[in-house]
């Protein structure tokens, strides 16, 4: 067995430490779902068991409410003592009545100091104190952490600074970079444990009253602390990333967090990050209540293809080897899926280190190998060959097979390079970060994407050596990624052109939105303000102004310290027709058993019904957002490009009850109780997979 493996033990109390309570507890008359995924081990289960297989097929929606928003909808949503708390596409926090939808309160952060707010907002975190009588919410909105009281969604001024703290500070870093915050953290004891999402890197734990700084874990080593060693000297100084956006899960119990972290920047050219990068696309084990490393498992080293960990940490308890063994379960965008001993680290069945390609980019030295476990079997095809070519329709047969012959296909980790390659599995996913769900047999269920991609590097300078003008190279390297190398955006990744961005934005609009981040677009703030005005007046068109000419005075000076690639942007590979240039299917629902670690069962996951008329069976499409498994024998799931939220049988995988949704339902549903009726509920924006965007709650329930 070869593997890449450190751990070290924090505490002798680990070991002999109360496994965690069953999740197989008797119903109540009311049965909450009061964080984040449900529990903080983030399981995706509930023991409700109301609704179950032989009743699902009577489900009806209960109540709606609108938003009044457009967006991508990704909350999935709290509910405590009979109240519903969601995250709208705008970031504004609403208060409803879980039983009927009514609205209680709502809390907008335009009346707040927020500043500019980021979307994709996928949950907020719950705390009460011992005694019940004071409850907060906790939501980040631009570069910043409110706290509100959970009766009246008003801002508790005595957290962190009139209510709210900076998430930018106390990183241990110069100046205050810009943090956001899509995934909420997780609460231990009195302590909020979060991740953000920019920064040079950290997992950080606050006060959950006062919003202090009580402990952090640097992700990029500083010297003497463990992992240093592979970065460059020095590297925590400049490099950027990894902070872990996903979430994090908690073994309550034994006072550790699992933290899943982010590729480190630049995603797609590492030359000025030679090594391993600990602790970059890694799964850690945190003692909860100091921030200590107890142990960690880098999935992917030196990464070069923005294979960040996509979801949190499951948390599950297996049979293996006939003992019980509590673990943890972290899946991965190239669809493999990693079980540890959640104690130890220590894998449950053997990971290999194997060789992959090399790189041929100048500077680049890329990692000779990477972990694979033997089992579970991946989830998804490895590799793209012509046997997989699309054949939806005589065109779409053409086109693929003709593409796959002159273009590259190396499986799972090609080396960036400046030829055309079929990044397969792509850039989103495998698995996503609607992550998966765990039932108390130790079985785990989880949807995956099966879309190819293309990935491409260009050059930032001409063939004779000479750097390409200030304001096209450095578009090339901060922009092109999402909005393309000609400025034509990339609509199927849901990236808008800039040639016409005039008719839509004023110069002041789009010079804002560069600093301080909109919608999907992070904040650019550390671009200084010349490098800025370069880029803009290459998007508008504008005359290049004098010291951004390549043969001005220190421009080839600072050229030279630029990387020398840039990343040609996220390209899905679809047919004429919009489809995915591959035979189907193009996602999938999966159940693995992970206490022998075998495949339970594998079913399309959503369907075309221009392509179902045609009689072709149904395809599965492009999905994002989580499953939920539950006592009743069910494992629901949105997620899919049809509008449609479904229950499968979850022993077998068969489809027994599905519904429209108003939009595509891109979230994970929340499953509750209350005054004895079982509900089903799924945030609904769409906007996804180009689909129509909208913002409506949408609760499901059997007939009273």
């Amino acid at each position: 067995m070869s593997f890449r493996f450190w751990f070290r033990f924090g505490f002798a109390l680990c070991l002999s430490a109360p496994l965690l309570p069953s999740t197989g507890a008797a119903e109540a008359r009311r049965a909450d779902w009061p964080a984040y995924l449900g529990d903080k081990g983030r399981s995706l289960y509930s023991p409700l068991r109301q609704i179950d297989r032989g009743n699902v097929a009577q489900l009806r929606v209960a109540w709606t409410y609108d938003t009044g928003e457009k967006g991508e909808y990704q909350a999935n949503n709290l509910v405590v003592g009979g109240v519903l708390y969601t995250a709208t596409p705008n970031r504004r926090v609403v208060a409803l009545e879980a039983a009927t939808g009514r609205e209680l309160w709502l809390w907008n952060p335009e009346n707040s100091r927020a500043g500019a707010g980021a979307k994709r907002q996928r949950g907020l975190v719950y705390w009460q104190n011992e005694d019940g009588g004071e409850a907060r919410l906790f939501t980040g909105v631009g570069n910043y952490l409110f706290a509100l009281d959970a009766k009246t969604g008003q801002v508790l001024s005595t957290f962190g600074d009139g209510g709210a703290i900076e998430l930018g500070r106390d990183l241990d870093v110069a100046g205050v970079p810009k943090v956001g915050l899509n995934t909420p953290g997780v609460i231990y004891r009195d302590l909020l444990i979060i991740g953000g999402i920019g920064g040079p890197g950290a997992a950080r734990a606050f006060d959950v009253r006062t919003g202090q700084r009580r402990w952090i874990f640097h992700l990029i080593p500083r010297p003497g602390e463990f992992g240093y060693d592979t970065w460059p000297a020095d590297a925590y100084k400049t490099a950027t990333g990894l902070m872990p956006w996903c979430g994090q899960s908690l073994d309550e119990a034994r006072g550790i967090v699992y933290l899943a972290t982010k590729t480190a920047e630049p995603d797609f050219y590492g030359a000025a990050r030679h090594g391993d990068n600990l602790f970059a696309n890694s799964l850690i084990a945190l003692d909860a209540a100091t921030g200590r490393r107890l142990w960690h498992f880098q999935i992917v080293h030196h990464d070069l293809l923005d294979k960040d960990l996509p979801c949190a940490p499951v948390l599950l308890t297996v049979t293996h080897g006939g003992k019980r063994i509590d673990a943890v379960a972290q899946g991965t965008k190239h669809g493999q899926l990693f079980v540890f001993n959640r104690v130890t680290g220590e894998p449950l069945w053997p990971i290999e280190e194997r060789p992959v390609p090399a790189s041929a980019l100048r500077g680049e030295k890329a990692a000779a190998t990477q972990p694979f476990p033997t089992k579970p079997a991946p989830l998804m095809r490895q590799r793209y060959t012509e046997a997989e070519v699309s054949a939806v329709s005589p065109e779409a047969l053409a086109l693929t097979l003709d593409r796959i012959r002159v273009s590259s296909n190396f499986g799972p980790f090609p080396a960036p390079s400046l030829q055309e390659t079929i990044m397969f599995p792509g850039f989103d996913g495998g698995m996503e970060w609607g992550g998966g769900a765990a039932d108390p047999d130790g079985v785990y269920y989880v949807n995956i994407n099966e879309i190819p991609w293309i990935l491409q590097m260009v050059e930032t300078r001409r063939p004779d050596g000479t750097p390409l003008p200030r304001g096209e190279r450095d578009y090339l390297i901060n922009c092109a990624a999402c909005h393309g190398i000609d400025r034509a955006g990339l609509p199927a990744a849901g990236f808008p052109s800039l040639r016409d961005v005039r008719s839509r934005r004023t110069e002041e609009e789009i010079w804002k939105i560069t600093k301080q981040g909109f919608g999907r677009m992070p904040a650019f703030d550390k671009i200084p303000d010349p490098q800025r005005e370069a880029i803009l007046a290459y998007v508008l068109d504008k005359p290049v102004a004098a010291g951004n000419r390549p043969d001005e005075k220190g421009s080839a000076a600072s050229a030279a310290n630029l990387p020398p690639y840039a990343f040609g942007g996220f390209r899905r590979w679809t047919d004429q027709a919009g489809y995915p240039a591959i035979k189907p299917p193009w996602g999938t629902l999966n159940a693995v058993d992970l206490n022998t670690g075998e495949l339970k069962w594998k079913v399309p996951l959503g369907e075309y019904p221009e392509l179902t008329a045609r009689g072709i069976p149904p395809t599965g499409t492009e999905n994002y957002g989580g499953p939920v498994v539950t006592a009743g024998g069910l494992v629901f799931i949105a997620a899919t490009a049809d509008e449609t939220i479904r229950a499968f049988d979850k022993d077998t995988g068969q489809v027994l009850w599905r519904a429209p949704l108003p939009f595509g339902g891109n979230a994970t549903p929340s499953v509750y109780m209350v005054d004895g009726r079982q509900y089903l509920v799924i945030s609904a924006g769409g906007a996804k997979s180009g689909r129509p965007a909208g913002g409506s709650l949408v609760a499901f329930a059997l007939p009273q």
